[in-house]
């Protein structure tokens, strides 16, 4: 499966690794930490996705975006519940998405109107626990997002970038 992904920066990647030990009892924590923005789908050719993509990332702007707080969805469409998460607020992801979603059909129950950013922490863990983090405050971590990375997502690693505006 090929995504589009935000790089995250730095301090985003240090609040995670601050928060990483309160997820110990989850089922799984991630080690690595992204924003999925559009899944792709799976090709035989990548650079027809990336050429799509491109296409319909024209002209897009640099935009702002923010991680100001902890959540967690309690009955997550696919996989084991809760997912605590780090909430990304942006208007302009949101708005890229949507035009990626216009070009790429959107999953069902994941992306279009579904669409939530965030950065995933923890999933299949105690709820009372998600509860707890997601009642904690945070520092607000803001950043321009500048580019977008296509992810491999059966090799784990980033192919390519776009730098934005595009």
């Amino acid at each position: 499966m090929y995504s589009v992904n935000v790089p995250l920066p730095g301090r985003v990647r240090q609040l995670a690794n601050r928060l990483h030990p309160e997820l110990i009892g989850f089922e799984t924590v991630r080690e690595d930490h992204s924003c999925l923005l559009k899944r792709l789908g799976d090709a035989d050719h990548v650079a027809q996705l990336q050429h799509r993509a491109h296409r319909a990332l024209e002209g897009e702007p640099a935009v702002e975006a923010a991680v100001t707080g902890i959540d967690y969805f309690a009955d997550p469409p696919l996989g084991s519940a809760p997912v605590v998460y780090l909430t990304v607020e942006s208007p302009g992801l949101e708005r890229i998405h949507a035009d990626l979603t216009d070009a790429f059909d959107a999953v069902e129950g994941l992306e279009g109107s579904d669409y939530v950013p965030h950065v995933t922490l923890a999933r299949g863990g105690d709820r009372e626990t998600a509860r707890r983090l997601a009642d904690r405050e945070i520092e607000p971590v803001r950043w321009t997002v500048g580019e977008l990375e296509f992810w491999d997502g059966t090799h784990k690693l980033p192919v390519s970038s776009v730098s934005l505006p595009s």
